[in-house]
């Protein structure tokens, strides 16, 4: 409808002035060569960019926590607060209203379920953000997917309330699932806060929040995060605001300053906000090559492009490459936080860009935007995969196997070709012994599987860019394996 629009608005333009198409253009450049320089500067902020994704089970809050820190943070005014409050007042879910923030379509204010991940950026003096809020519903996995593979940090957000904590850690509850793809996607740190703490049956009280904890811990270290560097814990209202940017009343919960006082539970910050602040990604080269996995695309008087920079700079007047078609584009003007266009842009930002050369059909989500030397494109490659959970009907895992396969933000079917060996490590391989071959593996083995896909996909070795080189395997809507990749072959 937009394309519709834009050629019709230009037709009549090209139409009425045939012949003076060049003066037209040498007065509009100045004015953007302007602009530009103008946001060159902006875009030098030396500030660090995170991107922070919230997970966790249905009604945990996170909806409404991620829209009261854009409201504690100053990006959404009082006005549009009291309008959401009546809004809420007139579905009769009036504890709704911060949700409101982020769940902007109707069916998600109706049922008071998120479908897409909402986004919105916030900035403290200390860095800048984007909220990534994931849904929690079973049914839209494959969006949270998609949200957490742009994500730096992870935001568990567990109910302290009896009964819905219990709900959403037993198998079936998406607290599980969330928590371990987020590691599979390659979410860096993860804090897990404690919701719902003023809710009457918990009232602050520390033998609930310790409980919620200890439960916690065994299960993450199982999906691969370190605790004590990679993991911290805090209670939290998302609903009243407390512990999210001011801390909460000594009133009202007296034991946790001495819990951050004596670093209990990996956390030495009060308030999450202050948490976040504390947090440095390391790893990103701007030096790089550019890897840019495509999230969209979409028509605005030209193509454009979305996705997040993983490695490398994009700026105006680059070329790149499609992968896997091959394709050459140019980079016309980039885009971060979706509206402010700037010269160039860094490792874990944001990007929306437009590009000549190349027609919306012909960019699909998946693909990569690369520099040279360009990434892989390859439809046979040799992983480890753990195990994690394996469907009843199909307990064993064998060669002709076939599910979905997500990787970044790529989306496909893909079968196992040939299970070479099981790793057992608790067992040391002898130096040049090979490897004993299995012909089937159940849940919970590690093994060395080679997989294949109908149609080339970009993938990278886990060892040169774990970005593009993990991915999570999903049969029936659950997921039942991650996995990294060790070689790409032809």
């Amino acid at each position: 409808m937009a394309a519709a629009i834009d050629e019709a608005a230009a037709a009549p333009a090209d139409a009425a002035a045939p012949t003076e198409p060049e003066p037209a253009a040498a007065k509009e450049e100045p004015e953007e060569e302007v602009a530009e320089e103008e946001v060159a500067l902006v875009e030098e902020d030396p500030r660090e960019h995170l991107n922070v994704v919230f997970i966790g089970h249905v009604d945990a809050g996170k909806s409404t926590l991620s829209g009261n820190m854009l409201y504690l943070t100053g990006f959404v005014d009082k006005r549009t607060i009291e309008k959401y409050e009546r809004e809420a007042k007139q579905r009769n879910r009036e504890s709704w209203f911060l949700a409101f923030i982020m769940d902007t379509n109707e069916e998600e204010r109706a049922k008071g379920k998120t479908v897409e991940v909402g986004r919105a950026p916030f900035e403290t003096e200390v860095k800048r953000y984007t909220i990534l809020d994931a849904p929690g519903h079973k049914s839209y996995v494959p969006h949270m997917i998609s949200g957490a593979a742009q994500a730096d940090v992870g935001i568990l957000v567990i109910s302290a309330r009896r009964g819905e904590f219990e709900t959403g850690f037993e198998r079936g509850g998406q607290t599980r699932e969330h928590a371990m793809l987020c590691k599979t996607l390659g979410v860096r740190f993860l804090l897990v806060v404690i919701n719902k703490m003023d809710d009457p049956t918990v009232q602050w009280k520390k033998e609930r929040y310790d409980e919620c904890v200890s439960k916690l811990k065994p299960f993450l270290k199982t999906c691969g995060f370190i605790i004590r560097k990679e993991v911290k814990f805090m209670p939290i209202s998302g609903l009243v605001g407390s512990n999210v940017l001011n801390q909460v009343d000594a009133a009202v919960c007296p034991w946790w300053q001495a819990c951050v006082d004596a670093g209990d539970h990996n956390t030495t910050d009060a308030t999450l906000i202050g948490c976040l602040d504390k947090l440095t990604i390391e790893g990103r080269s701007a030096e790089s090559p550019v890897r840019i996995p495509v999230l969209d695309r979409f028509y605005e008087r030209g193509t454009m492009v979305m996705g997040k920079v993983e490695s490398g700079r994009i700026a105006k007047g680059m070329k790149l490459t499609i992968m896997p078609t091959k394709q050459e584009v140019k980079v016309e003007q980039v885009y971060v936080n979706e509206t402010t266009p700037v010269f160039s842009a860094k490792p874990g930002e944001n990007v929306s860009f437009k590009v000549s050369g190349a027609a919306i059909e012909e960019i699909c989500k998946g693909f990569v935007l690369c520099s040279a030397p360009v990434c892989r494109a390859v439809n046979k490659f040799t992983c480890q995969l753990a195990l994690v959970e394996l469907l009843e009907h199909r307990p064993i895992f064998t060669s002709g196997y076939t599910c979905m396969l997500h990787a970044h933000t790529c989306e496909t079917e893909v079968t196992c070709s040939k299970l070479l060996s099981q790793v057992n490590a608790k067992v040391k391989p002898k130096p040049g012994a090979p490897p004993r071959p299995i012909c089937f593996a159940k849940q919970g083995a590690v093994v060395i599987a080679q997989l294949s896909v109908p149609e080339t996909i970009c993938l990278e070795v886990f060892e040169d860019m774990n970005q593009l080189g993990r991915f999570t395997l999903r049969d029936e809507g659950k997921s039942i394996a991650i996995g990294k990749i060790i070689s790409l072959d032809e």
